[in-house]
């Protein structure tokens, strides 16, 4: 968020502390808590909104989401009904920004809650996301070529190599060295200090520049979300994903994905059992052919100067 000086007067306030978490809350790697996320967070803090527009300050969100980020509850009526003022008041507080940046891969807003059973004014939801500016994937550059890193990793560009990446909730996996067919190297993301890994594994650094990992990667093995996404379409990496449990984003990220031919869905039995082999096996053979835009934070700079 970003803040525009403004000709009204800050109204005099008092200073306080405040926790604004833009995640959502897991149960573990690959299943979100819907109720505990509606609880806590939304996606671009609502609350900021309200905030600095009641400070006199202008604010803009910058997300792919179109709706309410409690989506996390979409057209799962026990939980939603209870908590209906606190998506209203949601609502309310997006509506004090100035304008959405939006990026591909959005919600569609009036298709998703035509199909809710929540009998929830529309011109609410409306009036939250309203005035929409679309701008290319936001896609973190490369610090090093290819080449580069798998010279600094000591792995010949011949090998076929995959990047295990699930943030930093993978440490309770044991990994064994047949998941992978013969000659592979696996790149873990994530791994905890004491975790073992088999002699095919690669532990890598806490503070490790990830896109570049990416890029010098065949694969890659993980759960969707917005970074991972965009940059496995921006760098042409196929991806093998693992399905999370009422993650609302993920279909949205999931169709654009596949629509560019870069995605394999992975059954959570496989990934956990360790047969990998045949998705590993099957995303090589994909040709992703995204070729949109990938300078979407350079294009977003300029609506923001004004």
């Amino acid at each position: 968020m970003k803040g525009f000086p403004c000709e009204q007067p800050i109204a005099a306030s008092e200073p306080g502390k405040v926790v604004l978490d833009c995640g959502a809350v897991q149960a573990d790697a690959l299943i979100v808590d819907p109720i505990a996320s509606l609880e806590k967070i939304s996606d671009v803090v609502p609350i900021a909104c309200r905030a600095v527009a009641d400070a006199g300050i202008c604010s803009v969100c910058v997300t792919n989401f179109r709706e309410l980020a409690c989506t996390v509850v979409h057209e799962i009526t026990d939980i939603a009904m209870p908590n209906l003022n606190g998506l209203m008041q949601i609502a309310e507080d997006y509506s004090h920004r100035k304008f959405v940046i939006r990026l591909p891969g959005d919600y569609d807003l009036q298709g998703i809650y035509s199909s809710w059973y929540l009998n929830i004014p529309f011109h609410f939801l409306v009036l939250a996301f309203c005035g929409v500016i679309d701008v290319p994937l936001v896609v973190r550059r490369l610090h090093k070529s290819r080449e580069e890193v798998r010279k600094d990793l000591g792995v010949p560009d011949d090998v076929e190599l995959v990047i295990f990446n699930f943030g930093g909730q993978p440490a309770g996996w044991k990994l064994k060295e047949e998941y992978l067919p013969a000659g592979w190297l696996c790149l873990v993301c994530g791994a905890s200090d004491n975790q073992e890994l088999p002699p095919n594994f690669i532990k890598l650094a806490k503070d490790v520049y990830t896109p570049d990992l990416i890029a010098a990667s065949d694969c890659m093995l993980g759960k969707i979300g917005y970074g991972t996404v965009s940059e496995a379409m921006a760098y042409k990496l196929p991806f093998i994903f693992i399905r999370r449990d009422y993650f609302n984003e993920e279909p949205y990220l999931r169709e654009m994905l596949e629509y560019y031919q870069g995605g394999v869905e992975m059954a959570r039995r496989d990934m956990l059992s360790g047969c990998w082999i045949p998705y590993l096996e099957r995303a090589v053979n994909l040709k992703p052919c995204y070729e949109g835009g990938t300078n979407g934070g350079e294009v977003l700079r300029f609506p923001l100067q004004y």
